[in-house]
């Protein structure tokens, strides 16, 4: 973690959490963060192990040190949680994103998009003789920006998964 980071300064955290499958787990976390007036600015979950029954959620949200804290240390009490990381203190991570965009357009903007789209390196996977869809994968900060400019030559519509998350390294979750 950066010391520079003052304490009354507000910083984006991503929180991997290991939960048991079951129902309600998931509205749980979620009243834990609305409860307290805490924001989600991205949140996934998936099975990770059939097996044993476990999911993975990955939150990010943004506060201030004690409030990050204080998160963790709530997600940590709940019943169904197995295990909390903070992927942003406790090491480095891999996160990725993916977006469908939506693009419209006729000659110039066509090739324009596909230029763009080349450049982000987003694939085709659905296009009409008036529209591309683009498949992007990557940081959000590169999805924003493929997004910012695509919106100059015709976007149309735009679905993102929400951040996922891994740490990097051997260690297991």
């Amino acid at each position: 973690m950066n010391n520079d980071i003052t304490p009354n300064e507000v910083c984006e955290h991503t929180f991997s959490v290991l939960v048991d499958n079951e129902a309600g787990v998931l509205h749980r976390v979620v009243g834990l963060f609305s409860g307290r007036g805490y924001n989600i600015d991205s949140l996934t979950v998936s099975e990770v192990d059939s097996v044993e029954g476990y999911s993975k959620i990955t939150i990010v949200t943004s506060g201030t040190l004690s409030v990050i804290e204080q998160i963790r240390a709530q997600l940590e009490r709940l019943v169904p949680v197995q295990k909390v990381s903070d992927l942003t203190r406790d090491g480095r991570s891999v996160q990725r994103e993916l977006a469908l965009v939506k693009v419209q357009g006729e000659g110039d903007d066509r090739i324009n998009s596909m230029q763009l789209a080349d450049k982000f390196q987003a694939q085709v996977v659905d296009s009409t003789p008036e529209s591309f869809v683009f498949e992007i994968v990557g940081s959000s900060d590169t999805l924003d920006r493929f997004i910012g400019e695509m919106r100059h030559i015709g976007l149309v519509d735009v679905s993102r998964t929400g951040i996922v998350a891994i740490a990097r390294g051997a260690d297991e979750m």
